[in-house]
C-alpha cells in the first residue's frame, strides 16, 4: 500500500476523493468553505475540485453549495458489481429469507467494521435498519465475529488492540480478552452467535463464505428478534439452511 510519502502516491487523484467523501456525508450539500473545513484542503483547491467533478457529472450546484449527482453511485456499485458472488448472494438470500421469514444480509470486513453489500429485510427490528454501504462495529455483530474469526492472527491482534470496544447495550463485550475468548470460540465451533450487543432487540447468526481455497470472503447472516431464541434453538433451526445457503453462494465462484 502507497503511503502519501510515496513516489506512487497521486496526491491529486487521493485530494478528489477526499472531497466526493466528504459530499456523501452531507445530506443538503456543502459549499467550498465547508469541504475545505472537512477536509482540511485549501478553499481554492476544493474549488478546482468541484468544478472539474461538475464538469464530469458527479457534482452540480445545490443553492449556494454542491452536492453529488445519481452519477456517484456508479463509483460505489462498481465495487459491488466486483464481487463474483454478489449477484447470486442476492438471489440466495431472497430465497432463504423467503423460506424463513427472516431478514437477511452479507457483509464484508472493512477495518474494524462491518460493510452491508446486500440486505434483505422482512420487518424492522432495528431501530436504524441496515441498507447497502451501512457500516456496523464487526465486534458487536454476528457477522463481524464470523469474520474475525476468519481472520489472521495479526488481523484480530490488530482489531483488538485499535476497535473502539463502545458499550452499546448491557449485553455487549467492551472486556478485550473476553472478546478474543468469543472470536476463538467462534472459530472452534463454525458460525457466530451475538445476542443483543449491538441492539437489545436483535440477535444474529453468522457464518462465514469462503473461496475455493478456503479464506473468507464474506459472511451471510439471519437476524432475529432478541428474547423469543435462544441459541440452541437458532442454531436447530437456521444454522442447516444458511449453511446451504452460503454453499449455493459458494458455488458461484
Amino acid at each position: 500500500m502507497a503511503s502519501p510519502d510515496s513516489e506512487s502516491f497521486v496526491r491529486t487523484f487521493a485530494r478528489g476523493l477526499q472531497v466526493i467523501e466528504s459530499l456523501g456525508r452531507s445530506k443538503l450539500g456543502m459549499n467550498i468553505a465547508g469541504v475545505a473545513e472537512d477536509t482540511g484542503l485549501s478553499r481554492s483547491v476544493v474549488k478546482r475540485y468541484l468544478l472539474t467533478l461538475t464538469d464530469l457529472g458527479y457534482t452540480n450546484a445545490a443553492g449556494r453549495g454542491y452536492a453529488l449527482t445519481p452519477k456517484a453511485l456508479n463509483l460505489g456499485l462498481s465495487y459491488f458489481y466486483s464481487l463474483p458472488f454478489w449477484r447470486q448472494a442476492q438471489l440466495e438470500l431472497e430465497e432463504l429469507s423467503q423460506s424463513i421469514q427472516q431478514s437477511c444480509a452479507m457483509s464484508i470486513l472493512d477495518g474494524n467494521e462491518i460493510v452491508y453489500v446486500v440486505r434483505i429485510p422482512t420487518y424492522k427490528i432495528l431501530r436504524s435498519s441496515p441498507t447497502l454501504g451501512s457500516r456496523l462495529p464487526a465486534n458487536a455483530v454476528s457477522m463481524g465475529r464470523a469474520l474475525l474469526a476468519e481472520s489472521e492472527q495479526e488481523v484480530i491482534d490488530g482489531f483488538l488492540a485499535t476497535a473502539a470496544l463502545k458499550r452499546l447495550t448491557n449485553q455487549t463485550i467492551t472486556d478485550r480478552e473476553k472478546l478474543r475468548t468469543e472470536i476463538e470460540r467462534t472459530r472452534e465451533q463454525g458460525y457466530a452467535w451475538v445476542d443483543a450487543e449491538l441492539d437489545e432487540a436483535i440477535c444474529g447468526l453468522a457464518i462465514t463464505v469462503k473461496d475455493l481455497e478456503g479464506k473468507a470472503l464474506a459472511a451471510i447472516n439471519i437476524s432475529l428478534p432478541a428474547g423469543q431464541i435462544t441459541r440452541e434453538q437458532a442454531v436447530e433451526k437456521y444454522l442447516g439452511p444458511l449453511r446451504r445457503t452460503g454453499s449455493t453462494i459458494r458455488s458461484a465462484l
